[in-house]
């Protein structure tokens, strides 16, 4: 079940994924961080809540359309990338793209890009399951041999 949701949604999103404790639940785009602004409270501290719970997956899309369109540059997603991994971890993030939404404010390769430079300080391992393994789980998915780009 994708949960499409916005910052102020969080806390009711976390009151919703408690009471269903074996559904899996995949939230998109971060729920959508204020990244125009820098904006990182109270996303940081909601978005930590509903991590909490290990049947919640997080999508690392659409974030470059959260972004100030025409001059957004990777540090300025970066701190929201943080948060997700130190919340979520590696074991349940799962790349996205968001096209062809995302090409208002990048090509395809720039919002890959994006996130495959964010993760290449990480081992070969974790950025497989980012990159693919994840989402193979998440949606029970037989796995698929081969470059993701």
């Amino acid at each position: 079940y994708d949960l499409l949701i916005y910052p102020r949604q969080l806390s009711v999103a976390a009151e919703f994924v408690r009471r269903f404790p074996r559904q899996r639940f995949a939230l998109d785009h971060l729920a959508k961080p204020l990244i125009k602004t820098g904006t990182l409270q109270p996303w940081d501290a909601d978005i930590r809540k509903l991590a909490q719970f290990p049947n919640v997956f997080c999508k690392l899309s659409g974030l470059v359309t959260e972004a100030d369109w025409k001059t957004w540059k990777p540090e300025h997603i970066a701190p929201y990338l943080d948060v997700a991994m130190e919340c979520f971890g590696p074991g349940r993030l799962m790349i996205g793209s968001d096209w062809p939404v995302c090409t208002v404010a990048g090509s395809f390769a720039q919002v890959m890009n994006l996130v495959l430079d964010f993760f290449s300080k990480y081992p070969e391992d974790l950025r497989n399951a980012i990159l693919g393994g994840n989402a193979e789980k998440f949606w029970r998915l037989a796995p698929v041999s081969g470059e993701f780009c």
